[in-house]
């Protein structure tokens, strides 16, 4: 019997979001995966120590790696100078990468939230009654925080990113495996975001998430692009506001609440 491919799926079974349990999501991608492949977890800090002695590095997403962004950039240089397999590739532009995404999408004229990161572009925001203020090394919302027009002038500015707080009806992921889209989630009840379903995208919905999905440029991994249609808009991919993900961590439709998004 040929040996199976070994895979060292990254990840912090202790890592804490707000609303989900990733150690439950952990359990279920990597049950799936030793159906095919041999399978170790380990934490961020021991990635770059074990990645040798596996034919394929997963990184879960950017969540459980975010309070060890030292460790995971040295892991990232050094799968980069071995040739390690890494999923999804360690080139693409998405937010495993950071949040720079916003601002080159933002400077692209792409239908995404406005984002700045520096006081002397903040007159290139729309008005608001609030903005958003993240960390340019997110997930899941931590460190987001809000605050009005006066107070944005006085941050500390270097690693935040500033955009206007959007209302918005609901919010839909696409989901692509390499470049080939293979179903749609969404939230109906913008304060219940995990509260999943399926989403029937139209034409122009699939037409809008491709543009994203040729910007980010890999060649294979999964990818989500999440969107949310504002109050003001009408049935047309232009109505909008969307962000880009890579990371390899999906699920099956038919398994709503266990999908991952990190912020």
């Amino acid at each position: 019997m040929p040996a199976r491919p070994r895979v060292l799926f990254v990840t912090d079974l202790a890592y804490q979001a707000k609303g989900r349990r990733y150690c439950d999501e952990d359990i279920f991608l990597s049950s799936r995966l030793r159906d095919a492949f041999t399978v170790a977890l380990c934490h961020p800090l021991d990635a770059a120590g074990l990645m040798d002695a596996f034919d394929v590095v997963i990184v879960r997403n950017s969540g459980p790696v975010l309070h060890y962004q030292e460790e995971y950039d040295a892991f990232r240089e050094q799968a980069l100078a071995r040739g390690t397999r890494v999923y999804n590739p360690l080139n693409g532009r998405g937010d495993m990468a950071g949040k720079q995404y916003l601002l080159d999408l933002t400077a692209a004229g792409y239908p995404v939230i406005p984002t700045v990161d520096r006081p002397e572009d903040l007159h290139l925001l729309p008005r608001a009654a609030q903005y958003v203020i993240k960390p340019k090394a997110g997930a899941d919302s931590i460190g987001l925080t809000f605050a009005p027009a006066d107070r944005l002038a006085g941050l500390a500015y270097g690693d935040i990113l500033v955009q206007p707080r959007i209302d918005f009806r609901y919010e839909v992921s696409f989901y692509y495996v390499d470049d080939t889209f293979q179903y749609a989630l969404h939230a109906p009840d913008p304060a219940r975001r995990w509260e999943l379903e399926p989403y029937e995208p139209t034409e122009a919905d699939l037409a809008f998430a491709r543009k994203f999905i040729a910007w980010n440029t890999l060649d294979h991994g999964i990818q989500r692009v999440d969107a949310c249609r504002t109050p003001r808009a009408v049935c047309s991919w232009s109505s909008w506001r969307t962000s880009i993900r890579t990371f390899p961590w999906t699920c099956s439709p038919s398994r709503p609440g266990t999908r991952s998004r990190p912020a």
